[in-house]
């Protein structure tokens, strides 16, 4: 018996595999593809996994989406809209996926987990995403798959900011987790990349077996990079950018960035410095969909999350 606080968290049954939300991000189109027609590797007793590809349409066309981005629509606006003609696909798709692995915001209806699949152009590794602070599971899943991968890195991105709300596909779920990794350019496949991916999904399913089959988790502390703001490219008056991304900072997602250092070079060879007062961690540093998002890349800081002790409650 342990002297630490333990708390009971309720099994996970139900868990997706989301591949597709950008349909030109081939790693989890693949994956999500082989897994629909021999799922061996992703089963594990006593729990649904069920692979899926998110926006076919995109996919077919190899294209990120057709009318909007999938991955910023799960809002209660768009999710409650009434079709029309003019509706546009995402937002009809995102209405189906909250149907089938939902409703958002009803937890005990719909899906317990869901691992969304991404590729980046950025250099993240292999990523994971987390949207709450005080999930106690992802933490502790998060956790485990840093310790399953180590030594290799595996950093963890929190988006959670009074701010910024991004409405994620994987959002309708109870646990969301955004796996994204690169550098892998839009279009294409990689196989280390791919190799990537599928080792952080076997390490997550494998976490949810021990934790359903009664494994008790320690507590533990989990590092994180924050969300703080996002970062443009310098434009001119016509709203045109003026300026590339620093060869000192291309690269370089989650290494530090101090004050003084140079984030941009202008076609004359000038830099622009970075002006903060503390030290920042870029990432997603000149990712190529985001352009149209005009985000050069995303400031980070480290931080400590914490979870309790955990083992699933038996009933």
């Amino acid at each position: 018996m342990t002297s630490c606080k333990v708390v009971q968290e309720a099994p996970v049954r139900r868990v997706a595999i989301f591949g597709g939300t950008h349909g030109n991000e081939l790693s989890g189109v693949f994956l999500v593809k082989y897994w629909q027609e021999d799922g061996t590797e992703i089963q594990r007793p006593g729990l649904e996994v069920r692979p899926f590809i998110a926006n076919p349409r995109a996919v077919e066309k190899c294209c990120r989406y057709i009318d909007c981005d999938l991955n910023r629509v799960f809002d209660p606006v768009n999710l409650s809209q009434k079709e029309t003609d003019d509706t546009p696909y995402e937002v009809r798709r995102a209405q189906e996926i909250n149907q089938i692995f939902g409703p958002k915001d009803s937890p005990e209806d719909g899906y317990d987990l869901i691992f969304d699949l991404h590729n980046t152009t950025a250099n993240m590794g292999g990523t994971l995403i987390l949207e709450n602070s005080r999930d106690d599971f992802t933490i502790q899943m998060c956790h485990y798959i840093k310790g399953a991968l180590a030594p290799e890195g595996c950093p963890v991105f929190l988006i959670e900011h009074p701010d910024l709300k991004y409405a994620t596909t994987r959002s309708i779920a109870k646990h969301p987790v955004g796996v994204e990794v690169g550098p892998q350019a839009h279009g294409v496949l990689r196989a280390d990349i791919l190799e990537k991916m599928r080792k952080i999904i076997k390490h997550g399913l494998d976490f949810v077996q021990m934790f359903n089959a009664g494994k008790e988790f320690p507590p533990c502390t989990l590092e994180v990079y924050k969300i703080m703001e996002k970062v443009d490219y310098p434009r001119n008056k016509n709203n045109e950018i003026i300026a590339t991304v620093h060869p000192r900072l291309q690269d370089q997602d989650w290494q530090p960035l101090s004050p003084g250092e140079p984030m941009f070079l202008t076609l004359d060879g000038k830099a622009i410095l970075y002006e903060g007062n503390s030290v920042v961690y870029p990432t997603f540093v000149n990712e190529a969909a985001y352009y149209e998002k005009q985000q050069a890349f995303v400031k980070t800081v480290k931080e400590k999350l914490s979870a309790e002790g955990m083992r699933v409650c038996v009933s």
